[in-house]
């Protein structure tokens, strides 16, 4: 007989938008405790910065509110769990926020977004900090425990099933690389879709306008505006930008 975690695993591979797979995640995660998770991603990151998050894929079921401020407004520049996460691989108990207040390396920044978190009932938890093959690419979800569990609750409750857990939220993460997803604001027609899709393949610009039944011009005016939707300046970029949100090379089905 398969068990509950096996199906939820086999659920979680076959899932095919972001949308299911995420709704998914979140009642799998909730039946171990954490009914709270954000989940955050960027290809675009640099020495001195995440990139723009306009760019980052973002999914969360916590208040959309909170959300805003954490990842709009900045906040999660000065997150403790985010700067281990951006020096670590694996998973962290949240013991470590106490470990760093303990040896005096939490900033007086750091320690405004605890006091934050706290207002919103974020106290216990787990990090999980994704590996990358890429300097530039970076994943990381926080697992945030339900009201009246403690972090030793949490602990313990990671101690009987804390394998399962990160292996669930591996595949999620795998997945998601998979799926397409586009930012707010991002999103490509089909036409502009096409003629990336052409130039990405390595057809001129006369080729494409055989190919799409077009003229030339009218090819450069879906490869601006897919520029335009974008946000950036190339169409090498665009190219390289929507291939990488799996915007490319999919079934309209």
């Amino acid at each position: 007989m398969t068990s509950p975690h096996n199906a939820d695993l086999l659920d979680l591979t076959h899932a095919n938008s972001i949308e299911a797979l995420w709704d998914l995640h979140c009642r799998c995660m909730a039946r171990f405790g954490f009914d709270r998770l954000l989940y955050g991603f960027t290809r675009f990151r640099t020495q001195t910065s995440l990139g723009d998050p306009n760019d980052f894929i973002i999914l969360s079921n916590i208040d959309t509110n909170y959300v805003s401020r954490f990842v709009h407004d900045g906040l999660y520049r000065h997150a403790p769990m985010v700067r281990w996460a951006l020096e670590n691989d694996g998973a962290a108990s949240w013991t470590v926020l106490q470990m760093m207040m303990d040896s005096g390396t939490v900033t007086d920044a750091e320690r405004r977004i605890l006091n934050f978190n706290a207002q919103h009932g974020i106290t216990a938890g787990f990090s999980i900090s994704f590996r990358s093959l890429s300097d530039r690419a970076k994943g990381a979800v926080a697992l945030i425990a339900e009201p009246g569990m403690s972090q030793k609750d949490v602990d313990a409750m990671w101690d009987r099933s804390g394998e399962m857990i990160q292996l669930m939220n591996n595949i999620v993460h795998l997945k998601i690389l998979t799926l397409p997803y586009t930012p707010p604001n991002q999103s490509l027609t089909k036409r502009q879709r096409e003629a990336l899709e052409w130039v990405g393949g390595g057809k001129t610009m006369q080729d494409i306008a055989t190919i799409m039944g077009l003229t030339p011009a009218t090819v450069e005016k879906h490869l601006r505006l897919a520029r335009a939707a974008l946000n950036v300046d190339t169409t090498a970029q665009a190219v390289l930008k929507a291939a990488l949100q799996n915007q490319m090379f999919v079934s309209d089905g």
